[in-house]
């Protein structure tokens, strides 16, 4: 079963990150922050459900023209029956219910099995751009 992402589900949904190869967490992963989040970006996050257990999660938000996967995360035990296809559908249908045709995510460069996984699903890497970040705060992994 999948639903939308509640920040009751925040404790199963961060162990699940926390175990995820390659899943890059900081500290704007805290309860608080994905709270906020999920406040902002009502209906566009979601987990599959294995009985009362997180299996999947997908965390994704929108600054109004374009989407954004931050997080996708399927329980090592689970892959391969089809849980991430379907997070990430439900994610895109969701924005596009909202009037967001274009959606971006993040892959690290070493994780080589999520790369193989979006270009699956018909992702494509985009080549021309580079990502920059500018940090305000004097946390380093925020």
């Amino acid at each position: 079963m999948i639903r939308e992402m509640d920040i009751s589900d925040y404790s199963q949904v961060i162990a699940l990150w926390s175990e995820t190869e390659a899943m890059l967490l900081r500290e704007a992963d805290s309860r608080e922050n994905i709270g906020r989040y999920l406040t902002r970006n009502p209906g566009l996050s979601f987990v599959a459900l294995d009985g009362e257990v997180v299996v999947g999660a997908i965390l994704v938000g929108t600054d109004g023209r374009r989407g954004y996967v931050q997080h996708l995360a399927v329980d090592s035990r689970c892959r391969g029956k089809g849980i991430g296809a379907k997070l990430i559908s439900q994610a895109v249908t969701a924005l596009e219910d909202i009037g967001i045709a274009k959606t971006h995510l993040f892959v690290a460069n070493e994780n080589l099995n999520a790369q193989s996984f979006y270009e699956k699903l018909g992702w494509f890497p985009r080549d021309e751009v580079r990502m920059y970040s500018f940090n305000s705060s004097p946390i380093s992994n925020i």
